[in-house]
């Protein structure tokens, strides 16, 4: 049974999202996990089973299915900038 962790409700229905995960530096975009998304806060989760299966195939030698560019800014910069 669900239970959010952050507002306790019970109620949720699933959503695919996308999620940028870093492993030693490297960032790698999984899209479309499935994950429980909470009716009232809107906080999203997925399964440990989802979490593992992403684990190895980060860690393994899959390929991805498309390469993009990111643009990456300092939060920190932008604030001593200002």
């Amino acid at each position: 049974m669900f239970i959010c962790h952050v507002c306790n409700s019970t109620k949720s229905h699933v959503e695919f999202i996308n999620k940028i995960f870093e492993i030693d530096g490297n960032f790698d975009l999984v899209e479309n996990i499935p994950a429980e998304a909470c009716l009232r806060c809107k906080e999203k989760t997925f399964s440990g089973e989802t979490g593992e299966s992403i684990r190895i195939m980060l860690c393994s030698e899959s390929k991805p299915i498309k390469s993009l560019v990111l643009n990456v800014f300092s939060y920190q910069q932008e604030v001593k900038a200002s």
